[in-house]
């Protein structure tokens, strides 16, 4: 027979009501147990299930019995009290392995769930299109991580005829790739030190291939970037672009006034492309470096997010104004020309600066020897502008391939395309310096001081194995009658790194210009002694800065910085010698002085404590649960057998306090 129960409007409101208070209720206390805050819909999940689990523990525990006439309230009172905190010990169990199996903010809101999705259609139809591209080339091996490595100094057993065959290959896969994967072709094809020959020249070869955008499209963008139709921005525009590349387009025009100049202008919807691209390279690259050791050898993952940083910043223009007035402000020097940038003229996607006429040192050879240029006297003034940028003014051009450096109709070089810089602070000058002097006279010491002033020095640090390191290191490379090539950067960081020093990005960024600058020089002067060169040049800022007016200058510089600590030295030296006369002088020690020490010891302590009183918790709660005689309280449970499931309950919820904090501590650390 079936029965069927009818609750009222009234009941089911106050049963909704109070499950509503009871999750609530749970809440607040799991929070306040686990000392941590988690999202709504997690936290009401959980109380849900904590709230199903308390009543049937509760009558399990009253044994079928009911408050009424024939049963004492208090201890069914302490029937609900505890089954009430095996709900939330049960609520706490939910929200502990969810927090295990989904971290907290690894699962977007609900709200960006649909936008979310579209993205990731169309970034997966993205990634398929791409691993496509790279399989029908016969780069599906690579990708998996298997067959021959593209890695500088590693054979190839086929005699290179595979890495021929495999270099041609990729330039061309990334060439059908499209916008983003052909820059990073030609950011790979300066990079000598990692890339064997073969792939550098097959790289080297890249062009962008974008059709030229008509120019209404880039009109539109100049009148909404600028707010005026160009007519009234530029007295004349030439139309045809003198540059076109994938992200930028480059127009002569002549401003008011008759200045010539240039306008970049970005080409619409570049931006989401090329984003979507680079969330698509740092998948690929961290796939890579899981499955190759040639891949984190090579630093595969550093690549990807330095070129990542690069291509960024080259998508707003604004940055590159920046760049332009803090590399000009240093002052022009001979043979060497920097555009000026408009800044009112200037928005994230506009640019419009000086005009230089020329053409890029890539296909300039034809003209250096129509003008008669020495190709050695070129390739010191190139060298010696971007030591000084580094050396002495702090902010550096940090892509100095040959697309970015202009041989002048006067003759003269100029730099351009500013959207990537480094920038050093003095003390970071102060160390190249004194490296550069380590370099010059063969100083594994000198050297190794310089290092350990731009690097985090770890506790365990073996300093004479890194100054026997560094020394073998320069008298591998730098031997009389050696070259110094774009391996000497690579291996100097790979040194640096196996010691435990992180190499700071700053000093990163100096050692890829470097690098790629060395392969410029290589092209422009086959046979350049760049040892010779870098040395003629620290040799004369040495010169210049023991100069009189330098001299005074920094010695003004230092009086001023040493003035107030000299003013208080005699009045401590007072106290000094006071101290020690009347024999008052001693010296204290105090431990844990620091606030975040006492923190860190505070917390240790009190996990130690939690642990010790969590396993004396659940070992007294198993020798109560085992004993079936005593008072009962009810004709299921004995008093002791209460109290063992209270104690239960106490180590639990102590032992998920302590496992919480260990399976959020990972990931927080990567975060930080």
């Amino acid at each position: 027979m079936n029965s069927t129960i009818t609750l009222s409007p009234g009941e089911v409101l106050g049963f909704l009501l109070g499950t509503s208070v009871n999750i609530a209720l749970l809440s607040f206390g799991a929070r306040r147990l686990l000392g941590m805050r988690f999202p709504l819909l997690r936290t009401v999940c959980a109380g849900l299930v904590g709230q199903s689990a308390a009543t049937p523990v509760i009558a399990g525990l009253a044994g079928g019995q009911r408050p009424g006439a024939n049963a004492a309230l208090a201890p069914f009172f302490l029937f609900v009290m505890l089954g009430t905190t095996v709900g939330l010990l049960v609520m706490m169990i939910v929200l502990v392995v969810w927090e295990a199996l989904v971290p907290t903010g690894s699962v977007p809101p609900m709200r960006g769930w649909i936008p979310g999705l579209r993205r990731r259609f169309r970034r997966g139809l993205r990634y398929a299109h791409v691993s496509q591209v790279l399989a029908r080339h016969g780069l599906g091996s690579l990708l998996q991580g298997r067959g021959a490595a593209p890695v500088r100094g590693v054979p190839d057993p086929t005699g290179g005829e595979s890495d021929h065959r495999r270099a041609r290959a990729l330039a061309s896969a990334l060439e059908e790739c499209g916008t983003t994967f052909t820059k990073l072709g030609q950011v790979l094809a300066t990079r000598r030190d990692l890339l064997p020959p073969a792939y550098v020249a097959s790289l080297g070869r890249l062009q962008d291939r974008t059709g030229t955008a008509p120019w209404p499209e880039l009109a539109a963008v100049v009148e909404s970037e600028l707010g005026a139709p160009v007519a009234e921005l530029f007295e004349r525009v030439e139309e045809e672009p003198l540059a076109s590349a994938s992200v930028a387009q480059v127009h002569a025009v002549r401003l008011p006034g008759g200045v010539d100049a240039v306008v970049k202008i970005q080409r619409p919807g570049v931006k989401a492309q090329v984003t979507q691209d680079l969330d698509i390279l740092r998948r690929l690259a961290a796939r890579l470096e899981d499955r190759a050791v040639w891949a984190r050898t090579m630093g595969v993952g550093n690549l990807a997010a330095g070129f990542d940083q690069s291509l960024r910043e080259e998508l707003d223009f604004r940055v590159e104004a920046e760049n332009l007035a803090a590399v000009a402000a240093a002052g022009e020097r001979p043979g060497i020309r920097i555009p000026r940038a408009y800044a009112d003229l200037c928005t994230s996607r506009v640019l419009v600066m000086e005009r230089l006429s020329g053409l890029p040192l890539s296909r300039s050879g034809a003209r250096i020897d129509e003008l008669g240029l020495s190709r050695e006297v070129l390739a010191r003034t190139l060298l010696e502008e971007l030591l000084r940028q580094m050396l002495l003014d702090g902010v550096f051009h940090a892509d100095p391939h040959p697309g970015n450096i202009l041989l002048l109709d006067d003759g003269s070089l100029g730099l351009i395309d500013f959207g990537s810089v480094g920038r050093l602070d003095s003390t970071l000058r102060e160390a190249l310096q004194r490296m550069m002097f380590a370099f010059g006279v063969a100083d594994s010491g000198a050297l190794a001081d310089a290092l350990l002033d731009v690097v985090s020095r770890p506790d365990e640090l073996d300093l004479p194995a890194l100054e026997r390191a560094l020394g073998s290191f320069m008298a591998r490379h730098l031997a009389p009658g050696g070259t110094l090539d774009a391996r000497v950067f690579t291996d100097l960081t790979r040194l640096v790194t196996r010691f435990g020093l992180p190499v700071p990005p700053e000093l990163a960024a100096v050692f890829r210009a470097l690098a790629t600058l060395e392969g410029v020089l290589t092209e422009l002067s086959p046979g350049f002694d760049l040892i010779a060169a870098a040395r003629s040049f620290g040799a004369r800022a040495v010169t210049e800065q023991l100069e009189p007016e330098q001299l005074r200058r920094r010695a003004a510089e230092e009086l001023l910085a040493l003035l107030p600590a000299l003013r208080r030295l005699p009045r401590r030296v007072d106290r000094i010698a006071s101290a020690l006369e009347d024999g008052r002088l001693n010296v204290n020690v105090r431990l844990l002085a620091d606030r975040r020490d006492r923190r860190t010891a505070a917390a240790l302590i009190g996990q130690l404590v939690s642990a010790v009183i969590a396993a004396t918790c659940g070992l007294m709660a198993v020798r109560l649960l085992g004993m079936t005689a005593g008072p009962r309280l009810s004709t299921a449970v004995t008093l002791y057998q209460f109290f063992g499931y209270c104690l239960l309950v106490i180590a639990s919820i102590l032992a998920l306090r302590l496992l919480l904090p260990v399976l959020r501590a990972p990931r927080d650390d990567r975060e930080g």
